[in-house]
């Protein structure tokens, strides 16, 4: 290698420095899916808030019952689905694996399976809805069990990829920790 303004060591032309400018890859991925989990962290306090909202306007009768229907019974469980989020954000600073284990555990526990349960719960109501044309709860003039049954499924899409890109940013921090034991 050459001094500052040296002569330059036999056999190179000073561009030889390029390969050490790279960032590792496992360094490169944690930033990027840790932005993908962000974004569907705040996703997902938007379908929180609003299920929050119809779900305070049901009870405090802020709004005619037929604007606004009653919560069904799996909407309680799921309002604890913002813990895990808070838990995989305050795994993101220090990239501590232990809260974003916990994320994804609790994320199952109180995302996941409150999901799974509405769907069960609500399909009788949508069985009967699309067998004989009957609703009995509506949402600013739209059947309930219509409108739900879209907030489950967007709200397991996103949980759904909130967990696959955890499991890989886990394999990344994993990589990490690896490499720094080696040396």
């Amino acid at each position: 290698m050459a001094s500052r303004g040296g002569p330059r060591a036999a056999g190179t032309d000073g561009s030889d420095f390029q390969h050490r400018e790279r960032v590792a890859s496992h360094y490169q991925m944690s930033v990027t899916l840790k932005s993908e989990i962000k974004k569907l962290i705040y996703t997902h306090v938007g379908i929180w808030l609003l299920l929050l909202a119809q779900m305070c306007v049901g009870h405090f009768k802020l709004l005619p019952h037929d604007q606004v229907a009653m919560p069904y019974q799996w909407e309680y469980p799921y309002l604890l689905s913002i813990l895990p989020s808070l838990l995989g954000l305050l795994s993101f600073p220090r990239n501590n694996i232990s809260y974003l284990v916990l994320s994804m555990i609790s994320t199952g526990l109180f995302s996941v399976a409150p999901l799974i349960y509405g769907a069960m719960e609500m399909f009788p109501m949508a069985q009967q809805l699309y067998r004989h044309g009957k609703a009995y709860r509506f949402i600013f003039g739209f059947s309930a069990v219509s409108i739900m049954y879209l907030v489950v499924v967007v709200a397991a899409q996103v949980h759904g990829w909130q967990l696959y890109y955890s499991k890989k940013l886990l394999d990344s921090w994993f990589t990490s920790t690896q490499e720094k034991k080696k040396k």
